[in-house]
């Protein structure tokens, strides 16, 4: 079996590690215990936060006991990572109902029995520290010039950096060397935006316990056109089905770029990396169908296996997409064969008879199916000709949209551009 270290560089995984021969030693001599914390500043993660649980699937994977922090403690304070403004501050009760949420969002990709994971709260630590005897016991090893040299610091030292932010590197830190005496973890993982955070609690380790400790950090992924994983014109994409549906989840990935693939694929899946290089070699229509693989692999990890067959359902009736060929991504079990087409997880809304009789303005049956925000966008959308109804394109935006559009048909297709999709269904 490979080293876990080899795996995270061959899937692409690693940006920073604090020393990597030390690591590949350590590991050499058995498991370790690793962590990652999950900040609850939402009652769901999103697609931002897939590498470092990809990353905690693998370490298991590999036979290593894995920690889920949720950062119920932490998130009172806010991290400045990564931000230019201060983070929101949230109430204890804003807190603990979203660490909740997130500890059972967790439970879908991790295994917990008999201890192979344990999922955490720092607020169960850090919310009985004594200020004083803080300061006095873990505050004293920290350099103020050390901690300003950070990039979470110093790229906030122009727009302002308040104090109770300042302290957030102290408070990580000792979350590390707190999993470090009580639960043997011997390794942090985080974003690269973590990277000084995580170098933090190592020397603390060192100067409290005097052993060696080790960090590793994941690139910060975006897409091959500069954009930030996880947000589209319709916002965030959530973990949560009742945030963003699988449905929409599959929709998300199946429209990777290009450029994208390959990469997606090894970070996003579990397939094998023999194959996946493969992809690199397809174009045209076997791309597209190595796409439907990642958007079926990811959605079936996060979602499940019924609800990634629904999707793919779903997504292969509306458009009219070819089954994927077996040579293509075989250890995916994405289905290779035409099946029955179901509608049943594209997004719909129901009107009456009676209103399609007087008909209703095209523009706001985008907006009430949510494939436009605004009547403002609907508006804009049709009068640019992004709007259809099947594949007519709509040609004003308030044109009535009626029963003699349906046919014989109870429902039909409305379309915006070529990869949005609802149903309007006529009802009596």
């Amino acid at each position: 079996m490979n080293n876990i270290v080899e795996t995270f560089v061959e899937r692409g995984f690693i940006e920073q590690v604090t020393d990597e021969g030390l690591i590949r030693d350590r590991l050499k001599k058995g498991a370790v215990t690793c962590y990652i914390g999950f900040d609850p500043t939402a009652s769901s993660l999103h697609v931002g936060s897939l590498v470092p649980i990809m990353a905690l699937v693998h370490m298991q994977k590999h036979g290593h006991r894995t920690i889920a922090l949720v950062g119920g403690g932490t998130a009172l304070i806010g991290d400045p990572s990564g931000k230019t403004e201060m983070r929101q501050i949230l109430t204890r009760e804003q807190v603990d109902a979203n660490a909740g949420a997130i500890r059972l969002q967790l439970e879908k990709y991790l295994d917990f029995t008999d201890g192979r994971a344990l999922l955490l709260n720092n607020a169960d630590w850090l919310t009985r520290l004594n200020y004083i005897e803080f300061l006095r016991d873990i505050g004293r090893h920290f350099s103020v010039n050390r901690m300003l040299a950070a990039e979470s610091y110093r790229m906030r030292l122009d727009t302002g950096l308040n104090f109770i932010e300042f302290n957030y590197m102290l408070l990580q830190a000792y979350d590390f060397w707190y999993l470090f005496r009580h639960h043997d973890c011997e390794l942090q993982m985080g974003g690269n935006d973590q990277w000084g955070n995580i170098v933090a609690g190592i020397d603390l380790i060192r100067r409290l316990e005097g052993k060696p400790a080790f960090g590793i950090t994941f690139p910060l992924i975006t897409t091959s056109l500069g954009h930030k994983m996880g947000k589209t014109e319709k916002g965030t994409v959530w973990l949560d089905p009742k945030l963003t549906t699988p449905y929409d989840y599959y929709q998300y990935w199946v429209n990777t770029d290009d450029a994208d693939v390959e990469r997606f694929l090894s970070l996003f899946t579990f397939l094998p990396m023999e194959e996946i290089r493969r992809v690199g070699g397809l174009a045209d229509a076997r791309l597209n169908m190595a796409k439907a693989v990642l958007a079926f692999e990811a959605t079936r990890i996060t979602h499940g296996e019924s609800a990634a067959q629904s999707a793919w359902k779903a997504s292969a009736l509306a458009f009219k997409r070819k089954p994927v060929d077996r040579d293509i991504l075989p250890s995916s079990s994405i289905p290779r064969e035409e099946m029955d087409p179901d509608d049943s997880a594209i997004p719909r809304i129901v009107k009456t008879r009676a209103e399609l009789e007087r008909g209703i303005p095209a523009y706001e049956l985008f907006v009430e199916a949510r494939l436009c925000a605004s009547r403002g966008e609907s508006r804009r959308l049709i009068t640019q000709g992004g709007g259809y109804i099947g594949n007519q394109q709509i040609k004003s935006f308030d044109e009535k949209i009626g029963i003699d559009y349906f046919g014989a048909s109870t429902r039909i297709f409305i379309r915006k551009g070529k990869k949005n999709y609802a149903i309007i269904e006529m009802s009596e």
